[in-house]
């Protein structure tokens, strides 16, 4: 019998990054950082580099340059960077290097946080995407979105997404 490619809810296991952008942020203060580690390895999944960088261009596409060469990471989630303050520049970065977004990440993001914060949803521009074969999200660098966007989001449909990249 054939797969059904559209299981959404897909078991799988896969390797994970997570980066912390942050000016503020170290691994003793960084909640979301550890709210995110905490879900994907209950999940089954391995956080395979857990990092903090600065507000910075440079510092993040260091960061990201080795996260997107190493063979065991398929997914890399971001947290901070994703406001409109002028430090907020996470988006503009990884932005420059998707091969493909993922529009309906972002727009899903925005519903499900409108239940929670109500219209200050509307300066959230959570993105997801694709680079060289691997799923990109930039997340806010609250807790409550980290716990929105891996439990009602990422890790329900990982399966089908990874599946679907991997194609």
């Amino acid at each position: 019998m054939k797969p059904n490619l559209h299981d959404l809810h897909k078991k799988t296991s896969t390797g994970f990054a997570i980066l912390i952008v942050s000016d503020s942020r170290t691994f003793e203060t960084d909640e979301s950082g550890k709210t995110a580690k905490e879900l994907i390895l209950g999940k089954d999944h391995q956080v395979i580099t857990y990092e903090i960088v600065k507000n910075g261009k440079l510092q993040i596409l260091y960061a990201l340059e080795k996260i997107l060469h190493h063979p065991e990471i398929k997914v890399v989630v971001t947290s901070g960077g994703t406001g409109i303050s002028n430090r907020d520049i996470t988006i503009e970065t990884i932005s420059e290097l998707l091969d493909k977004r993922l529009d309906g990440f972002g727009e899903l993001f925005r519903r499900l946080s409108y239940e929670e914060i109500g219209e200050a949803t509307m300066l959230s521009r959570a993105l997801g995407g694709v680079v060289n074969g691997k799923l990109v999200f930039c997340l806010p660098g609250s807790v409550n979105a980290i716990n929105l966007a891996l439990k009602r989001i990422i890790l329900p449909g990982l399966g089908h997404a990874l599946n679907e990249v991997q194609r």
